[in-house]
């Protein structure tokens, strides 16, 4: 069965510390559809608490079990409801990737002095100021742990970078000069000069206590949890050759091949991703931002798009092997940082393009099965509601990826307006096999072939099931069609009763 993940949260999921039982309740639901796998967002304590999404990282060994930040569950619940739940997906056959957040720590216990310099925050590269000292926010004791699991204590020579002085009561960006040098760490690409720091207290990784640390916490978290990977947020922003070192020290930890993601947030530059990836050693694959931003772009632009340029300049055109498809996430939904959604229209047509192609690792995001509702203040201050629909269309391409979407794959990307492809099945089940149309513009029709072993089947449209279906010619071929801004998902008439 092919890998299939979803994304098992969003950014406005409810603080009700009910999300690790919820996935309990639906594994069966995820398991029928043809799911393998779930991303979960980050377990452990965050720096706003019981309402944290889990990115201001505070700290990492506690999973809703100790009374810090005002609460001890989570957002999404507590130690043992997260345990449980993973070792209930495990037992159902689904991998689970932990969420975490390296590059920064926010919420610190105690106030530090220390030397800094500021910098140009549009060229992190650029002082704009001599040394002088400060006072900020960057000793982190976690007195509720008390020392448990870990007795190591951070302090502002495990960090590189603030963005507040609190003794001066000023923000900006100001660089830590400590023992590991008065600059950035270095990255693979230079944009804002040098994009190490992102936020709050910036993780120092050329101490290398603080590189032991973040390996004994991997231990620890694998050994506790038993999950099947990670996905590593923020990874542009943090040193490679650390990203590096920790994956294959977590690796020698697994008897089985552990799964690593890295946000990487390029839209423009693939270029970027490819350079991380080899930095890496190929051993990190990471979400398709261009792909995504395609998407974006083709939503918008409606008949205007050629689609048969959606993949260009994505890490699924380049390196198909190391790409996880996305059609959104918690980052590009609406009232977020990056918010980039792509429209309600162009949905069912990106997913298809992620689900139903042989390449790449597509991650469906939790309101496409499941709605989101949330009320949040846009950038112009005023409040907005927000419906995110599910995608209906899922409830069959889900399952057709898992059991039909097999075989030689042959493109028809032949107009600027409609296109497809097929997927000639498995060898010798000539009722397998699935032929796929899209259109950004008026009616499509195209005649595609999925080849002679497939000749006098009956397809049917699987999502339009009131069209008259098709005899395949001796050459397995037929005009198929689609309707106008839609996607229409062929299959064997003999399958179709099945979905």
């Amino acid at each position: 069965m092919p890998i299939t993940l979803i994304q098992f949260f969003h950014w406005y999921y409810p603080s009700d510390h009910s999300l690790w039982r919820h996935l309990q309740e639906e594994i069966p639901n995820l398991k029928a559809k043809g799911i393998t796998g779930v991303w979960l967002p980050p377990a452990y304590k965050g720096a706003s608490g019981g309402y944290s999404v889990g990115y201001d990282s505070y700290d990492l060994f506690d999973l809703g079990e100790f009374d810090q930040k005002g609460t001890i569950p989570t957002k999404y619940g507590n130690r043992n409801e997260y345990l449980e739940a993973v070792k209930a997906c495990k037992k159902a056959g689904l991998q689970v990737l932990a969420d975490v957040v390296f590059n920064h720590k926010a919420g610190a216990d105690e106030l530090e002095r220390f030397t800094v310099k500021k910098v140009n925050p549009v060229n992190r590269t650029e002082f704009i100021s001599d040394n002088f000292d400060i006072e900020a926010w960057t000793k982190f004791t976690f007195p509720g742990r008390n020392g448990k699991y870990s007795q190591f204590v951070w302090d502002h020579q495990c960090f590189t970078g603030i963005d507040w002085a609190h003794d001066l009561n000023e923000g900006g960006v100001y660089t830590i000069q400590n023992q590991y040098g008065e600059g950035w760490e270095d990255l693979v690409e230079e944009e804002l000069g040098n994009y190490d720091y992102l936020m709050n207290a910036d993780i120092e990784f050329r101490n290398p206590s603080v590189r032991e640390e973040l390996k004994y916490w991997g231990k620890w978290y694998l050994e506790t949890t038993k999950v099947s990977g990670f996905r590593l947020d923020a990874v542009k922003h943090m040193s490679p050759d650390f990203i590096k070192e920790w994956v294959e020290y977590m690796q020698t930890l697994s008897k089985k091949p552990l799964l690593f993601i890295g946000e990487y947030w390029n839209i423009h530059d693939v270029e970027a991703l490819l350079r991380y990836i080899e930095a890496t050693g190929r051993h990190v694959q990471l979400f398709d931002a261009p792909l995504h931003h395609n998407f974006f772009v083709a939503s918008k632009m409606g008949n205007k798009y050629d689609l048969r340029t959606i993949f260009d300049n994505s890490l699924l055109q380049k390196m198909p092997d190391r790409a996880i498809t996305i059609v959104d996430n918690h980052d590009t939904q609406p009232l977020q940082d990056l918010e980039s959604p792509v429209e309600a229209w162009f949905k069912p047509i990106a997913h298809a393009l992620i689900l139903l192609r042989q390449d790449g690792i597509p991650c469906v995001f939790y309101p496409s099965l499941y709605d989101a509702h949330y009320v949040d203040k846009g950038g112009d201050g005023n409040d907005y509601e927000i419906w995110l629909s599910r995608v209906p269309e899922l409830d069959v391409m889900l399952p057709i990826r898992a059991q039909l979407a097999t075989g030689e794959q042959i493109d028809y990307f032949d107009h600027p307006n409609c296109v497809g492809w097929v997927r000639k099945g498995q060898r010798g089940k000539p009722e397998t096999g699935v032929a796929v149309l899209i259109s950004n513009g008026s009616d499509g029709f195209k005649y595609m072939e999925l080849g002679a072993s497939h000749a006098g089947q009956e397809y049917c449209d699987i999502l339009h099931r009131d069209k008259p279906p098709l005899t395949l010619n001796e050459k397995g071929g037929a005009d198929f069609s689609c309707p106008a801004g839609g996607v229409s998902v062929w299959i064997s008439c003999q399958m179709a009763q099945n979905f």
